[in-house]
Formats: structure tokens, sequence, C-alpha cells
């Protein structure tokens, strides 16, 4: 804890999303430390940026959204992802051998998760094996207690049988979509309805959370001992960029500010309404609101 905020970590892809109205930046456990931060939390994003104008500009980002971090400037190009919409519904191309695929362990990063309450990551920026060794090595200094955040994050072919298994042995908290749980359905011949393929996974795993979100339908929350289903509200969406990371977001850090598991869900799901109604995935939030 610094203060009395809890130091909220995401380690992996920093990228600027190339939307139809211009760039935002984004890369999802970024996303999660912001909306953490929003709300309340010591955030700290670390990750890799090129030598380059976009990675100045990122950081600069990072810089007036209060985020702290430990981002290395190394000799690849920033990352960046060009984002078409459809009905809001983004769908995303990702270039390949950029900065976030180099993210070099440092010092500082072994000394902010040393300190860290909850530690997120995914498969993306475990496409490269320079990128995947330094959040293993990173993982390794984390808190006996510190929740392990693994938002699985498929994107296009980024992501492997061997690589998923691996990090959900390393994993407190496991949050999935119903496409990929109809991916883990089939690469683990999970042949149950969606609630028992859940709990299966979170008894296998030895989880303490799994979180199932289907879009404009329901999400579900299953720990050892309770659950938690919501519908979604509806909303007018401007796009779906981020809301899945806000949701997670808002999740841990209520967990860590002692709320519920019911209570936690009721905040991450209200969250993510309002990313659904604005552009982007770190839009401002609004003062004195019931979100926060």
């Amino acid at each position: 804890m610094k203060g009395n905020k809890p130091i909220i970590v995401g380690i992996g892809e920093l990228l600027w999303d190339i939307l139809p109205t211009g760039k935002k930046a984004g890369g999802a456990p970024i996303n999660f430390v912001y909306h953490a931060t929003q709300l309340g939390a010591e955030g700290y994003a670390i990750s890799a940026v090129g030598k380059d104008e976009l990675g100045k500009e990122i950081v600069h980002e990072l810089d007036n959204n209060h985020i702290a971090h430990c981002i290395e400037a190394v000799d690849y190009p920033t990352g960046t992802v060009l984002v078409s919409l459809k009905d809001g519904i983004p769908a995303y191309d990702i270039t390949e051998n950029v900065a976030w695929d180099h993210i070099p362990v440092s010092p500082k990063a072994i000394e902010i998760v040393k300190e860290a309450k909850a530690v997120c990551f995914g498969t993306l920026a475990q496409r490269s094996t320079g990128s995947r060794k330094t959040l293993n090595e990173l993982l390794s200094y984390a808190p006996e207690d510190a929740l392990r955040f693994f938002d699985i994050n498929i994107r296009q072919h980024y992501y492997s049988k061997e690589l998923i298994l691996d990090l959900l042995g390393k994993t407190d908290v496991l949050k999935i979509n119903d496409e990929e749980l109809e991916l883990l359905r089939s690469m683990m011949r999970l042949e149950r309805d969606d609630e028992d393929c859940c709990k299966a996974l979170l008894h296998q795993y030895g989880l303490k959370y799994v979180i199932l979100t289907a879009g404009s339908r329901f999400s579900s929350i299953y720990s050892p001992d309770e659950s938690s289903t919501i519908e979604t509200p509806k909303v007018a969406v401007v796009d779906t960029v981020g809301a899945g990371d806000s949701f997670s977001g808002a999740f841990v850090y209520s967990i860590l500010a002692g709320k519920s598991l019911k209570e936690a869900h009721r905040r991450a799901v209200d969250v993510a309404a309002f990313v659904c109604t604005k552009e982007g995935a770190w839009p401002e939030y609004p003062k004195n609101d019931s979100i926060l």
C-alpha cells in the first residue's frame, strides 16, 4: 500500500489504438491500470516504447492521466493497432515486432512489483520470448498475497494452449469473455455449460475468482464460495474499446478496497457501461459520479 492506496500493476502492451477518429492510448494491462487509478489505486504501467515521437507522446499520456510507470525506451517502434469498428464493436490489426515485444527487466520494475497488491497480465504481450521471460521474472517478485490477474485477451493468432495453461498456473483471478470460453471449452475439453466450465476452471487451478463477460447480455463472477450474475445495462454505445479492462480494473480495486464480491461486481458493471458510452479506452471520468 502507498498511503491508503493499493498498488496495482499492469505488465504488457502499451500502444496506440488507431481509431477511425484518430489515435487513443491503450493496451489491455495498461487500460486495467488506468481504470483502477481513476477509482483510487496507485497504478503502475510496466512496458516499453520506441525511441520515437509516438513513444514520447504515449508516455506523456500516462503522465497526464496520473499513471505512474516504468516504461523503457528500446530500439523498436512504439506499438500501434489499427482498430476498425462495426456497430461499436472493435476489430484489431496488431503491428508485430514492436517495443512492447521487448520489455526488459529493470531494478525499478522489480521494486514496483515487490509492493504490488495486484498484477495484471494477458497472452498478447507473451507472443514474444523476451516479454514472456520478463513477465515470468517479475511475477516471481510479487508478494504471496498479491492478486495475479490473467485476462486471456485472445487476439488474432497470438496465443497457444501451452501459453494459456502456463499462465493459468500463475493465476489467482481469470477473466474470459464468452468467445474465449468457447475456445477454452474446446482446448480443454470442458463439455459442460458455462457455469460448470467456470467452476471447473476455478477448482482445477485453485483460483480465487473466475470472471465471465458476455458483452451486451450479462457478466458472471465465481469464487469458491459464491457467485454473482448481473445483466449488462442498456446504454448508448460509442465503442467497447477497453470496456472489459475497465470492468477488470474496477473489480480488482473494489475487492482490494474491502468490497464484497457482489458489491465489486456491481461497480465493475457500472464502470464498464460508462466506458462504452465514451470513445477510446481512457475516457475522462466524471466528477462526483456514482461510478466513483
